[in-house]
């Protein structure tokens, strides 16, 4: 794969002022060449004209920057052509270029080639991924602390401390009979249990990575009429869902992205909790209870004029956040299931801002950005996971063989997530996930 020279569009798709044509391989000097006549100085733009090599036609005048080998961002002969960006100049120069040797790009390829060429880890790779989709802030933040290598200098220190502990077990066997220091393979048990104790609470991070990364779910619920989709639009300042006063209208789960602190969060409305009055808001309810177990977040809404019902007086649970709504028809209870709730009202505003702020602050403290390396997928936290259960194996070995083999499986799995041993599993997954031109 590697000794194919590739070529991908790295702008957004469809017509546009400039589109970037990105080209990586060992022919990458060689098809520029054939297009402009020469290549310019090394990182240097370059107006030249591109022509077609099989006709001559002209195709564009574009801007072009020639990056030796390894000093790209693949560690290849890598190029880049700043075209206009209509698709008829986009399509004429893909053509050219396959016509000179070159070939499509496959998703995440150009990113796998400065893997597998050391420019950078499977972290860091991750962290690109994540940074293109960024859709907040704080998800910003977290790849770019990523991608700048936070976490492979995390694992890669501990990995450090791993294979020094690893030699010094190997001594013990391999020189037992020598003048070696006392205590040797008693302290080897103990950095290795204090090795354990930073990963496990590592490890104890509530997923706040995770959920940064994909986003938190937070579900409205509450008995019809109770003002939950008029909730949902006061919240999104639009009408995402219908809002009536008969009971029942909403039937399906209604969902709408916000970004609360630099939070993506996903805000459902969902059907009204009652007994149904036939098997499609039957499906509705039914719906509404699985996506309120599954969130992150459960916004409990009652209705200030009426009296609280049993069924929704079932979700004022630890955690929930718990709505007193309609203050302009009644003032809010003082207690709904042993729970001060906040009033708001959807209709005139009342107490919306102090909504937001408290839902600004539960998402912050589910997936806000960390001070520290946070883990941000679950093969992480399974790679890491399992190398704190190789070393709390080391107290327990009866053999000192069988303590090393326990820091050698170790060390394989924190191996695991920067790339340094064993990836050829996960290598397809990890760059599946990215677009084409990177």
């Amino acid at each position: 794969m590697a000794e194919a020279t590739i070529f991908a569009l790295a702008s957004g798709a469809g017509r546009a002022a400039v589109a970037l044509l990105r080209l990586s391989g060992p022919g990458s000097g060689g098809v520029v060449a054939a297009l402009t006549g020469s290549l310019p100085a090394p990182r240097h733009a370059s107006l030249r004209r591109l022509h077609d090599p099989r006709t001559a036609e002209l195709l564009d005048k574009a801007l072009v920057l020639w990056f030796p080998g390894p000093s790209s961002y693949t560690g290849e002969d890598s190029a880049e052509l700043h075209l206009h960006g209509g698709p008829a100049v986009i399509a004429g120069v893909a053509e050219a270029l396959v016509a000179a040797g070159a070939r499509p790009a496959e998703p995440g390829e150009f990113t796998r080639r400065a893997f597998l060429n050391g420019r950078m880890d499977l972290t860091a790779a991750e962290g690109i991924a994540d940074l293109i989709a960024a859709e907040t802030a704080a998800q910003r933040r977290q790849a770019l602390r990523q991608a700048d290598g936070a976490l492979v200098r995390l694992y890669g220190g501990w990995a450090t401390r791993l294979t020094a502990l690893l030699a010094r077990q190997e001594a013990f066997i391999e020189f037992e009979d020598e003048d070696l220091p006392s205590g040797l393979d008693d302290s080897v048990a103990q950095a290795g249990a204090a090795l354990q104790g930073e990963i496990e609470a590592h490890l104890a991070d509530a997923g706040r990575g995770e959920r940064l990364r994909e986003g938190l779910l937070v579900a409205i619920l509450g008995a019809p009429n109770a003002g939950k989709s008029s909730l949902l639009n006061a919240l999104t300042g639009r009408e995402a869902a219908i809002v009536s006063a008969r009971a029942g209208t909403t039937r399906d789960v209604v969902e709408v992205r916000l970004d609360l602190a630099g939070v993506p969060v996903t805000l459902a409305d969902t059907a009204g909790l009652r007994e149904a009055a036939d098997e499609i808001e039957a499906e509705g309810v039914r719906r509404a209870r699985r996506r309120a177990e599954e969130a992150d977040l459960v916004i409990t809404v009652f209705a200030a004029d009426a009296p609280p019902d049993p069924e929704t007086l079932a979700w004022v649970r630890p955690g929930a956040l718990v709505l007193a709504n309609k203050l302009d028809l009644a003032p809010a209870p003082a207690g709904i299931g042993g729970v001060v709730p906040l009033g708001i009202s959807a209709r005139t505003g009342a107490g919306l801002e102090a909504l937001r702020a408290r839902l600004a602050e539960e998402a912050a403290a589910r997936a806000g950005l960390a001070a520290e390396a946070t883990l941000t997928r679950p093969r992480h936290r399974a790679a890491l996971a399992e190398a704190a259960s190789w070393l709390a194996e080391l107290d327990s070995a009866p053999l000192p063989e069988l303590r090393a083999e326990s820091l050698r499986a170790a060390l394989r799995a924190i191996g695991r997530i920067t790339g340094r041993v064993g990836v050829e599993a996960v290598l397809d997954a990890v760059f599946g996930e990215f677009c084409i031109g990177k």
